[in-house]
């Protein structure tokens, strides 16, 4: 009986940390700047930890600090939006397709 009761709290405790983090699909359409970090352009997996965002794509990961929104109304796609860094293009905000939220990166 306690070997159940343990594993159904391990359980759990499991369920609870992977349903903070959330994931996401991100088009870069040009060769991006993320946290000072050069990313090519391409499809990468979104995944948002409270304040920390993480961009994935095989063995290129980048995680960068973000501060989370929310819009009055629902976005009807997913954008990214830039500031020009010196002839690069850093990511400055993700806005997320289907949802209210907007990933500002600092």
């Amino acid at each position: 009986m306690t070997k159940t009761v343990k594993f159904f709290a391990l359980f759990l405790t499991i369920a609870l940390v992977c349903a903070s983090a959330a994931t996401y699909q991100v088009t870069l359409f040009q060769p991006s700047t993320v946290a000072g970090k050069d990313l090519k352009a391409g499809d990468y997996k979104l995944t948002v930890d409270n304040d920390k965002a993480t961009i994935a794509k095989g063995k290129d990961k980048v995680e960068a600090s973000v501060k989370v929104e929310t819009s009055d109304t629902k976005y009807s796609a997913t954008s990214v939006r830039y500031t020009d860094d010196n002839g690069k293009m850093k990511v400055q905000e993700i806005r997320l397709g289907g949802t209210t939220t907007r990933l500002v990166f600092n």
